[in-house]
């Protein structure tokens, strides 16, 4: 426990002296979201129509954007070698770099997700209905990515494919994720979409480290 703990600050430690990095996501998110209206219209109506399936397409891009850097640098400059032999399970250190990657970008989303709705001019019920749901359906991306991430880890063109790679697999969550946020804003309720949410985020959690883990025994192979 003592060298996962210790393993979870030194992520964060580290994307937090990258901060640059860190924001990608987020800057992405919102420079994307302000310029959409430019595009379609300003009109009300259009943008509460759309609004709530743009918020959940850019903010998987905006994760999965960033989860190219989740393995890469630490294949790099030896450190994966270094955890391969330092008792810590490769299990364990995904399921860790995936919540540091989570905090970072994920959740960060997620505090700023209100602001997003003031934009787009979504009703009142929205404010709340929004970051819960991307609370919940987020990780999931995150701990999908990782795979895929796992996977490229020594690839030159890792961005590109894992995106090829996660986005199928990860279309379920944004399904749901939009069905959630508009039956809790139409009043019809949001209850079924989500506890499958939550389904896929604990079926996620408890799989998708040992999937990463093998990836990664086999970048060190």
């Amino acid at each position: 426990m003592r060298a996962a703990l210790a393993l979870l600050g030194h992520e964060l430690r580290l994307a937090f002296r990258a901060g640059g990095e860190m924001a990608q996501g987020l800057i992405f998110f919102l420079l994307a979201l302000s310029l959409f209206p430019l595009g379609v219209g300003p009109g009300p109506v259009i943008l509460e129509r759309i609004g709530v399936g743009l918020i959940w397409v850019l903010a998987l891009f905006s994760v999965t954007l960033t989860l190219e850097r989740l393995y890469a640098a630490d294949a790099r400059d030896g450190t994966l070698d270094l955890l391969g032999v330092s008792g810590l399970a490769f299990e364990w250190v995904a399921l860790i770099k995936a919540l540091a990657h989570w905090l970072t970008s994920g959740l960060v989303l997620v505090a700023f997700s209100p602001l997003v709705v003031l934009l787009l001019g979504l009703p009142s019920e929205a404010f709340l209905a929004v970051p819960v749901v991307l609370l919940i359906g987020t990780p999931t991306l995150t701990l999908i990515g990782g795979i895929g991430a796992a996977l490229l880890v020594h690839s030159r063109r890792g961005g590109l494919l894992l995106a090829l790679i996660v986005l199928p697999l990860q279309i379920p969550v944004l399904i749901f994720g939009v069905s959630a946020i508009e039956g809790w804003v139409s009043g019809l309720g949001a209850s079924g979409q989500l506890m499958i949410l939550g389904a896929f985020l604990l079926g996620t959690a408890a799989l998708a480290p040992f999937a990463t883990a093998a990836a990664l025994r086999l970048a060190l192979e």
